[in-house]
């Protein structure tokens, strides 16, 4: 009777190295800073300004351009870099509006940032909105009206991107990019799993 069996080296070296890179504290610090950067200094902004200046027109400005450079910095470059994850809007020949979500698949070679720095992204893109959320309470019960719409515009702006990268997360999680049409906040709450891992 033959034996079967047979030695086999396993190259577990490979794996370890992998899991070392992943593990590594920071390999994008510029990325992880203006992460947290502009929506830090918003919240920031928007706690002091009655303190700061009398003036809502120019606080308003500040805030919402604070804002605009947090959304395009994540949607276009921390995204990318930290969790491997982009999405966009493209318009086809017909004239119809196409969103497009991608999630990078990881490999030994990729530049997906750190597991401390998916860290720091997810935990950047759910939080602040929370906070503004809490923020919308307080102007909604306090009535302080002008300052209700500041907050209703800083909220659409941390959702939009925190819904993108969402997609992005249950595209990577599935394989298959999802139907666009058919896909609502459902798929979400269906999937808990996909908000929760990530944290």
């Amino acid at each position: 009777m033959a034996d079967d069996t047979e030695d086999v080296e396993l190259d577990f070296a490979a794996d370890e190295q992998e899991r070392a890179r992943r593990s590594a504290v920071i390999r994008h610090p510029l990325a992880s800073f203006f992460h947290l950067f502009f929506r830090v200094v918003a919240i920031v902004t928007y706690l002091l300004c009655d303190w700061i200046s009398e003036n809502f027109a120019s606080c308003f400005v500040l805030i919402i351009t604070l804002l605009s450079f947090d959304f395009w910095s994540v949607k276009n470059v921390t995204g990318r870099l930290l969790v491997g994850l982009r999405w966009w809007n493209q318009i086809d020949e017909d004239g119809k509006s196409l969103w497009v979500f991608e999630a990078k698949k990881t490999s030994r070679g990729s530049y997906i940032g750190t597991e401390a720095e998916a860290r720091i992204f997810w935990l950047g893109l759910i939080i602040c909105p929370l906070i503004w959320t809490f923020f919308f309470f307080t102007s909604l019960f306090s009535l302080k009206i002008k300052w209700l719409s500041l907050v209703v515009a800083s909220i659409s702006l941390q959702v939009a991107n925190l819904y993108g990268y969402l997609r992005c997360k249950a595209v990577g999680e599935d394989g298959q990019p999802p139907d666009t049409r058919s896909f609502s906040g459902q798929h979400l709450l269906q999937r808990p799993d996909i908000i929760f891992g990530i944290l």
